[in-house]
């Protein structure tokens, strides 16, 4: 008689932590202004501190309007002989940021999750690569300006841009947007957000090997006040602004009237459409990838599912098995798929916008998952029988919560995909062809991915419709924001 072998326990993932000592983090950091590392003139600092852990990182300088001022004259004084280089010049500036991203890609990424929390291998392996492509696709375009825009031979740059960039993704917001600012030759004030300003500060040292000209690109950390100070500006001639609609909106008060130039990346509320002849498992993998990216700090977040009612039950059965599965934890472990939650207040909306949505009466389910017991952290999260009116199916919650909805027909999936007052992205989920150019038509979403879900390339442009702000980033429509293409004038760069 054969001996009945116990079926093995199931297997633990074991600890594989990144090192933290690849990165040196100085105490305390002043502002980068005119190719020099300075102090804030009111002498004011503040913390920055790992969400993860809680502890302090560095302490970081609080740049006021002086301070700006500072940043904006550099700028300016700079600008005429960083515009009057020739394309193929700047080109082998930018060409050497991204190979200095590559060979220290290690560095920003420990820094990168220290700071904002997020998991290690989207660091790795999506922030800090699409950094480094940014900076050599706009490389190759600096040269090629004139054939850029058929019928407009003469773009000329804008002079001084303002660019203030979020705490999701500090170092690719800060390559989405500096890359091709120094491409059409404009010079740059950037303000990191207050929360994760860590990469950018390791830029300014990435600058410095470049051997960028002093004053080209110059960085001032702060709260909003600096933000405002920088908006307000009259040395400014572009403000380029990604984050909350809220904020958006202030900018664009502030700036009406002025002549500066304005894009604005702001929220979003996603829809992911799942039609019954999709592949479910794979979108089963889309979706999780939508929501769940980056602890759901994401603008472009597939935040809201709709799913023919036929394979509702289907799909939602394989979605909580998945979710099962996600690890949530130390950010700086390789196997984690969701890090912490980027600070205490973001942690708060997030759990003010789920009560509400158990109080409007969709059914919450979460997988059992042991979070820890420091830092800040939220699981992943299903609601089901939402409505269109609950505060979860129209609020951007910017956590890993998903709302699920159903529809019969695909002209009430579009119905619902666009009610809503953002337009910044959807997904499409359906085997033919003709049905996702049919659904991309007609669904008011500046970027629609088909069968795949956050997909990003800094070739294709990236920007939205109402409430999620106007211009693009990205590819050859990029450029635009930072050139003007009139006949004749060189815009406020002479000024």
């Amino acid at each position: 008689m054969t001996d009945i072998v116990p079926a093995p326990a199931a297997w633990e993932y074991a600890p594989a932590p990144e090192s933290r000592a690849v990165v040196t983090i100085a105490p305390a950091y002043g502002l980068y202004i005119g190719g020099e590392w300075v102090e804030p003139a009111a002498g004011e600092r503040f913390a920055t501190i790992s969400p993860a852990s809680e502890e302090q990182l560095a302490e970081i300088a609080q740049g006021g309007e002086e301070d700006v001022d500072r940043a904006v004259r550099a700028a300016r004084a700079a600008f005429p002989g960083w515009a009057a280089l020739p394309g193929a010049e700047r080109a082998k500036y930018l060409f050497r940021i991204a190979r200095l991203l590559q060979e220290r890609a290690r560095e920003f990424a420990v820094l990168e999750s220290l700071d904002g929390g997020k998991p290690i291998k989207e660091s790795r392996d999506v922030d800090v690569p699409l950094a480094a492509a940014h900076f050599f696709y706009y490389a190759g375009w600096a040269d090629k300006l004139e054939y850029a825009f058929p019928g407009r031979p003469q773009p000329r740059p804008l002079g001084v841009a303002g660019q203030i960039i979020p705490w999701n993704f500090p170092l690719l917001m800060l390559a989405w947007k500096v890359a091709p600012a120094l491409a059409t030759g404009n010079t740059v004030v950037l303000k990191p957000a207050e929360s994760t300003p860590l990469t950018a500060l390791l830029f300014c040292d990435v600058l410095r090997q470049a051997g960028l000209p002093a004053g080209v690109v110059n960085v001032v950390t702060g709260d909003g006040r600096t933000g405002a100070a920088l908006v307000a500006h009259p040395g400014v001639d572009k403000i380029a602004f990604t984050g909350s609609t809220e904020v958006g909106k202030s900018i664009q008060r502030a700036v009406a009237g002025s002549g500066k130039r304005l894009t604005l990346e702001l929220g979003g509320k996603g829809a992911n459409i799942v039609f019954d002849d999709a592949a479910l498992d794979q979108a089963v993998e889309g979706i999780v990838t939508g929501i769940t990216f980056n602890q759901g700090h994401v603008c472009c977040a597939g935040s809201r599912l709709l799913v023919q009612e036929s394979v509702a039950e289907q799909l939602i059965a394989k979605l909580r098995r998945r979710m099962e599965k996600l690890r949530v934890g130390d950010p700086l472990d390789k196997n984690t798929d969701i890090g912490a939650i980027n600070s205490a207040e973001q942690l708060a909306r997030i759990e003010e916008l789920v009560q509400s949505g158990r109080d409007e009466g969709a059914t919450i389910w979460q997988p059992a998952c042991r979070l820890p017991e420091k830092g800040f952290w939220y699981p992943p999260t299903v609601f089901t029988e939402v409505a269109q009116s609950h505060r979860i199916a129209q609020e951007e919650i910017f956590g890993p919560v998903l709302s699920v909805l159903t529809f019969r027909t695909p002209d009430e999936a579009v119905e619902k995909a666009n009610n809503t007052p953002y337009g910044l992205s959807a997904g499409v989920w359906t085997e033919k062809g003709s049905r996702i150019l049919w659904m991309a038509q007609r669904l008011r979403a500046g970027v629609v991915w088909a069968n795949t879900y956050n997909r990003f390339d800094p070739t294709s442009p990236f920007g939205g419709y109402k409430e999620s702000g106007y211009g693009r980033e990205g590819g050859r429509h990029g450029l635009a924001a930072y050139l003007s293409l009139e006949e004749a004038g060189v815009g406020g760069g002479e000024a």
